[in-house]
């Protein structure tokens, strides 16, 4: 069993995996302030309701864009499962044209483009992540990291909205019956689910147009599922593509 943890700006996603399989998968709210002590307590809770026996995981990966957070949970893994985590980096194997991998791509994009490459070698491939921000990362068929592109994401958007007015609710993202909303929940629900949909498909096209090549796209993070009704240019939704491509470096480097 292999240990992954994906430290994000507003998740931290655990899983434990054996072979394709997630054993137990669940989210903590990021929160710099939490001590390692704190953070072990939280983890050896969740995973002991499924494991019991921790002496069965052999391995762990993290990928953190949370530097005040990567070495607590590096202390965490060690002190839970006397292991010592792979870090993702850029020096890691992934699979990807090494020398195309921009200096300051995160951790987590990379492992979007690892998975991605390896399950669709043949394509041109995107990976959407709607997460904290909203970014898309294009590799291409020889593993070469093409660029990203990176808008706020959908909840900041809509928290930005509620802070910088007095009268806007928050509101549920889902998608709206209607893009001309008569209240202001639906209207939010239309300025953003609707506008946002149209963002998307506008950045993959101007991709596509720039590579003159078609791209397989892949969608993922927390609002991935929610969106995928809204956008005709995905082609497959895999919520845990993320943590797939953790996966994928922690077999590469083992």
């Amino acid at each position: 069993m292999v240990l992954l943890v994906d430290i994000g700006n507003t998740n931290i996603v655990v899983a434990v995996a054996e072979k394709d399989e997630f054993i137990t998968k669940f989210r903590l709210f990021t929160d710099d302030k939490k001590t390692s002590d704190e953070y072990s307590v939280i983890l050896k809770s969740l995973i002991k309701e499924k494991i019991r026996d921790f002496s069965e995981i052999k391995s762990a990966v993290i990928s953190s864009v949370v530097p005040n957070l990567t070495l607590s949970f590096q202390k965490v893994v060690y002190s839970l499962f006397s292991i010592e985590p792979l870090m993702v980096s850029h020096d890691v194997k992934t699979g990807l044209v090494r020398s195309t991998i921009p200096s300051e791509l995160g951790y987590d994009l990379l492992c979007n483009l690892a998975y991605a490459h390896h399950t669709h070698p043949e394509e041109n491939v995107m990976v959407v992540d709607f997460g904290t921000a909203l970014t898309f990362s294009t590799v291409d068929k020889e593993g070469k990291v093409l660029g990203v592109s990176i808008a706020p994401g959908l909840i900041t958007a809509v928290n930005s909205l509620f802070g910088a007015t007095a009268q806007l609710p928050q509101v549920e993202l889902k998608i709206p019956s209607s893009v001309l909303g008569r209240d202001s929940q639906c209207s939010i629900r239309s300025g953003i689910m609707i506008g946002f949909s149209g963002l998307v498909e506008k950045i993959i096209s101007e991709t596509e147009k720039e590579i003159s090549q078609p791209l397989f796209v892949i969608a993922t993070g927390g609002l991935s599922k929610t969106m995928n009704a809204a956008i005709s240019r995905i082609d497959s939704l895999d919520p845990e593509h993320t943590l797939r491509g953790l996966k994928l470096i922690a077999d590469l480097n083992c």
